[in-house]
């Protein structure tokens, strides 16, 4: 996943809104958004190659979403997959800071990331740059493949724009919309991660469509004050097209 938005405490009925682009080669075999049947209280995608996911829900309200960050000369082709952070933190029962003091003594076996995870009332942002764990304040962030709100073009606009589609009542068929916008930013703005000039140029808009990899699915969560949990996910076909829609509604059990 390559870019997630999230609005914490900014809404007066809706908490928490997150938004996320999931980027990845069309190759990988993966399952649309659904309740699991190993873990049937938790929502979400799966990859199938490693049986991790990039964002979930579960009907308790534990959140989880990760993205990588780019760094293609430190890349270890052995390292664990980073999708299994998600899942395990998804079908566990500890805190986030329990969670964190389990798997922060093995941050190194993973490839870099970004790991979002906690609830609606307390989320944490964790980044194996640094290993530092962060309770999220309220506020509206951008995550893209480098640390929290870094100012990349399409995290700054993604950003804003999200601000503007939050009110009344947040548009999801607008953020989708939003998610959707595939200008890239000027070579000027672009930053040097390692991929090439042609590849930040790929990678600086918001949807990414090449001939083997790009956005695959982009999903909105919504949690009301009440608990209730709006998921929708938008998938995408290699050409870029719509492909089907996967959207749920539950009321989030308390413990």
């Amino acid at each position: 996943m390559c870019l997630i938005l999230l609005s914490l405490q900014q809404h007066a009925e809706h908490p928490l809104v997150l938004a996320a682009n999931r980027d990845e080669f069309y190759r990988r075999p993966s399952q649309t958004a659904h309740f699991w049947d190993e873990s049937p209280q938790v929502l979400g995608g799966r990859d199938l190659e490693q049986g991790g996911t990039w964002l979930g829900i579960s009907r308790h309200g534990r959140i989880a979403a990760v993205t990588n960050i780019r760094a293609p000369s430190s890349n270890n082709t052995s390292a664990k997959s980073r999708g299994k952070l998600t899942r395990d933190f998804l079908t566990g029962e500890e805190t986030p800071p329990q969670y964190y003091k389990k798997i922060q003594p093995g941050l190194d076996l993973y490839n870099g990331f970004n790991l979002i995870f906690g609830d609606a009332a307390n989320l944490y942002y964790l980044s194996s740059d640094d290993g530092e764990l962060v309770r999220l304040e309220a506020g509206l962030y951008g995550l893209s493949n480098a640390g929290l709100d870094t100012p990349w073009p399409k995290v700054q606009e993604a950003k804003q724009a999200l601000q503007h589609l939050l009110q009344p009542a947040p548009d999801v068929p607008g953020i989708v919309a939003m998610l959707g916008d595939r200008r890239r930013a000027t070579d000027q703005q672009l930053p040097n991660t390692g991929v090439g000039l042609e590849w930040e140029r790929i990678l600086s808009s918001r949807f990414i469509n090449t001939s083997d990899y790009g956005t695959r699915a982009t999903t909105v969560l919504s949690i009301t004050r009440h608990g209730s949990v709006h998921f929708y996910e938008q998938g995408f076909l290699a050409s870029g097209s719509p492909d089907d829609v996967q959207e749920y509604r539950f009321n989030i059990k308390t413990q």
